[in-house]
């Protein structure tokens, strides 16, 4: 949304060119602002919810065999670490196999969001889809 760079000309010349490339272009940035400030007046108060809701979910990620580490679950956020002889890739094909849809960021770290269109009935069917594997 905003940036600042400090390098000789071609340098700058080349990285104007770049952020464009990812979007750094932007021209409708009011549109992101006015989402951001939705969720200031009317999410904060919940969020403990999605917090509470990804610590659930954790405490049962963290139990099974395949996961060597879980980072401190702190947001709505559940990144985990898998074992040796295990990829995130192939567990996130089983997860999605069963319904639930998570993201491989690297090649042993899985990433689920708990977000406000999540309930308790969705965690718990998040919670004996994980049991299950």
């Amino acid at each position: 949304m905003g940036s600042v760079l400090i390098g000789k000309k071609d340098f700058i010349k080349k990285a104007r060119r770049i952020r464009k490339v990812f979007g750094g272009g932007m021209r409708q940035a009011g549109m992101l602002a006015a989402a951001g400030l939705y969720a200031l007046q009317n999410n904060v108060v919940r969020l403990s919810e999605d917090h509470s809701r990804a610590k659930s979910i954790a405490a049962v990620i963290e139990g099974k065999s395949f996961v060597e580490e879980i980072l401190p679950v702190e947001t709505n956020i559940i990144i985990f670490r898998l074992k040796a002889g295990n990829t995130a890739a192939n567990l996130v094909q089983k997860l999605e196999e069963k319904g639930l849809l998570a993201y491989a960021i690297t090649r042993d770290k899985v990433r689920l969001v708990v977000h406000l269109d999540i309930n308790d009935t969705m965690v718990s069917e998040t919670i004996k889809i994980i049991e299950s594997i």
